[in-house]
C-alpha cells in the first residue's frame, strides 16, 4: 500500500504497538465444558449459614512447605475452664491447633494467624456447598490456618557425647604455644615447671586385679615427713581463738563462771588495792543530804542518786567513781602527733583533771591505758570495753548505752560493737513517752563473743 507524503508523516508520529498487542481479545465468552447441567432459569439462593458444632472446616495454606497428599493431622483444642454453658464459646470461635508427626524428620503445626504474609488481617473464611439441581447454597464458617514446619530434634548417641581423649586442655595448649614461640626465659620456666610437677600416680593392682594404694617413692616420703614435722607444732583453731581473745583490748573475763556476776569481777579488772583507794565519801554525804554534785558525765549524773541510796552502796559507788575517772582520762586527753592517737596531759594537769583521785589510782590508770604518755588505738578500745563492762555491773547487767555513748562521744554502732566485744547481747526497748526505741545491752549466760573472721573467699 502506497502512502502519500502527508499520510507517511502522520504515520511516523503514531506510537508503535508492542508485540502481542496486534491481536484483540475475543468479545465472546468461551463456553466451559462440564458434565453438570444447570437447570435453566433457577436462581441461586443461600439456604443457611451454619457454624460447626464440634470442629469447623479448615482452609490451610503452607507457604514454603511442601506437604504430602496423604498427611494427617491431629486436632488440639484448649480446655474451657468455666462451667457455665452460656459463657462457653462456639466451636468455630475457639482456638484450635493441628499437629502432625507423620513425616520422618519434620513436625508440622498449623495455627491460626491474625495477619497474612503481607501484614494484612485475615478475613472470615467460609466454605459453601452448592447443589446445582436445587440451586441451594449451604455456607459453613471455616478457619484460616497456616502450616509451619519444625525440624525434629534428634537424640544423640552416648558415644557422640563422650569427648575424645586426645583433646588438650587450655593449660596444655598454652604450654605448647610457649614451647613453640616463647622466649628462652619462658621456655626455661616451662621446663622447670614440668620437672617439678607432681603428677597423679596410677594405683597398682594385686594378683587378682584389685586396685591397691600406690607406693610412695623416697622423695614423696621425705616431703610428707617434713610436712608432718611442721604441722605438728602449728596451733589449732581453738588455740588461735584463745590467743586472739587474750590479745583483744577487753577486760579479763572468767569464762568458766556459772553466774554472770562472776564473769567480770571488779577486783580483777580494776584491782583490789586500786578499788579500795577510790574515794567516795564526798559522794555519799552529798547523796544523803540530797545536795547537787558537779559532774562531767551524763551516765554518772543519772545514776548516782539511785546507787547511793542502796543498802550497801560502797562497792558500786567505787566502781562508778573509777568509771568516772576513766571517762575524764579519755575526754581530757589531747590529740597526739600521730593520727588516731591521744596524748596524756602532764602529771600536774592529769592530777587536776582527775581530782580527787589519789596518786596510786592515777598511776594505775596511766600505766594500764597508755604507753609512754600516748594513748593508741589499742588503749582507746581497752578504755571503751572497760567502761562497757563497768556500766553493766552498775546497772545489774542490763544497761542503755545511750548515756555512756554521749560521754565518750561515739556513735551508736561503735558503742554497740564495744558491748558485743564483752559478750553482751544488743536489743531494742521503747521506754514510756519516747517515740523511738533505744538499744539495750544485756549480759546474760551464755555470753556470745564475736568469732574470728575467716577472711574473704578466694576468687577463682
Amino acid at each position: 500500500m502506497l502512502l502519500g507524503r502527508d499520510n507517511l508523516a502522520r504515520a511516523r508520529n503514531l506510537p508503535r504497538k508492542r508485540d502481542g498487542e496486534g491481536k484483540s481479545k475475543p468479545k465472546k465468552k468461551t463456553a466451559i465444558d462440564g458434565d453438570v447441567t444447570e437447570v435453566p432459569g433457577t436462581p441461586i439462593r443461600i439456604k443457611s449459614v451454619k457454624k460447626a458444632k464440634y470442629c469447623p472446616p479448615v482452609i490451610v495454606s503452607a507457604p514454603g512447605v511442601r506437604l504430602d497428599e496423604d498427611i494427617t493431622f491431629r486436632t488440639y483444642q484448649k480446655r474451657q475452664t468455666t462451667g457455665r454453658k452460656s459463657s462457653r464459646r462456639h466451636a468455630s470461635e475457639q482456638e484450635i491447633t493441628l499437629h502432625s508427626t507423620k513425616h520422618r524428620t519434620v513436625d508440622f503445626t498449623a495455627r491460626e494467624e491474625e495477619v497474612d504474609t503481607r501484614g494484612e488481617p485475615y478475613q472470615q473464611e467460609y466454605v459453601a456447598l452448592y447443589d446445582p439441581k436445587t440451586g441451594g447454597l449451604e455456607v459453613i464458617a471455616a478457619k484460616k490456618m497456616v502450616v509451619r514446619g519444625t525440624v525434629r530434634a534428634k537424640q544423640a548417641d552416648e558415644d557422640a557425647m563422650i569427648a575424645p581423649a586426645d583433646i588438650k586442655t587450655y593449660q596444655d595448649r598454652k604450654v605448647d604455644l610457649g614451647q613453640t614461640f616463647g622466649t628462652r626465659k619462658a621456655k626455661k620456666i616451662i621446663e622447670s615447671n614440668r620437672i617439678n610437677a607432681i603428677g597423679p600416680k596410677r594405683a597398682d593392682q594385686d594378683a587378682d586385679g584389685n586396685a591397691i594404694a600406690a607406693r610412695l617413692d623416697s622423695a614423696e616420703k621425705a616431703t610428707l615427713s617434713h610436712i608432718g614435722q611442721v604441722t605438728s607444732t602449728m596451733a589449732s583453731r581453738d588455740e588461735l581463738q584463745a590467743a586472739i581473745d587474750e590479745s583483744k583490748p577487753v577486760p579479763r573475763a572468767n569464762l568458766e563462771a556459772d553466774e554472770v556476776a562472776d564473769v567480770y569481777d571488779p577486783k580483777v579488772i580494776i584491782g583490789t588495792d586500786v578499788l579500795k583507794a577510790v574515794p567516795v565519801r564526798d559522794w555519799q554525804k552529798a547523796v544523803e543530804k540530797n545536795e547537787n554534785i558537779d559532774l562531767a558525765s551524763r551516765y554518772v549524773a543519772r545514776r548516782i542518786g539511785r546507787v547511793g541510796k542502796q543498802e550497801k552502796p560502797l562497792e558500786k559507788l567505787r566502781i562508778m567513781r573509777y568509771l568516772y575517772f576513766l571517762i575524764l582520762f579519755y575526754v581530757t586527753a589531747k590529740d597526739g602527733r600521730q593520727r588516731g592517737t591521744k596524748r596524756v596531759p602532764p602529771k600536774d594537769q592529769l592530777a587536776k583533771n582527775l581530782s580527787p583521785a589519789p596518786q596510786s589510782v592515777i598511776d594505775s590508770i596511766r600505766r594500764k591505758f597508755s604507753d609512754g604518755g600516748e594513748i593508741r588505738k589499742f588503749h582507746m578500745d581497752l578504755i571503751m570495753t572497760h567502761c562497757a563492762a563497768l556500766s553493766c555491773i552498775i546497772d545489774n547487767f542490763e544497761t542503755e548505752p545511750r548515756d555512756l555513748r554521749e560521754d565518750l562521744r561515739l556513735d551508736s554502732k561503735t558503742m554497740n560493737q564495744y558491748f558485743q566485744e564483752i559478750g553482751a547481747k544488743i536489743g531494742q526497748r521503747k521506754a514510756a513517752g519516747e517515740a523511738k526505741a533505744q538499744p539495750v545491752a544485756k549480759l546474760a549466760m551464755p555470753l556470745v563473743f564475736p568469732k574470728m573472721s575467716r577472711g574473704a573467699p578466694m576468687r577463682r
